[in-house]
């Protein structure tokens, strides 16, 4: 079997960053433009970082954090639309429910 040839072949990967972009301005009501505005940035800049054509800065995720009123982390590990997400239930309970979430949560730490 003969490899030379296959040293000449360079495979074409393209690498994409998932994130939650996209979900996060669903979520928060706003459409490309809107969003684009207020990082400023074009409508299809954004467009390409949501589809995880070009890649993502810190201080890209940072200014998108700040117009999507979350953390930079959640652009990354947090889908806002999933109803059963960890994050989407803490989202919704009140003060003494979080409480009570923690005191359970280390109690099942505890036990295993």
């Amino acid at each position: 079997m003969k490899f030379s040839s296959m040293a000449k072949v360079k495979p074409n990967f393209k690498t994409r960053r998932s994130t939650f972009i996209r979900q996060w301005r669903k979520h928060r009501g706003l459409t490309l433009d809107r969003l684009a505005d207020r990082i400023g940035v074009t409508a299809g800049a954004l467009s390409q970082l949501e589809r995880g054509d070009v890649s993502y800065t810190q201080s890209m995720l940072e200014a998108l954090a700040d117009a999507l009123s979350c953390e930079p982390a959640d652009l990354l590990m947090r889908d806002p639309t999933d109803p059963e997400g960890i994050w989407s239930i803490w989202d919704q309970l009140e003060p003494p429910q979080k409480r009570q979430a923690i005191e359970i949560l280390s109690a099942l730490k505890r036990a295993s």
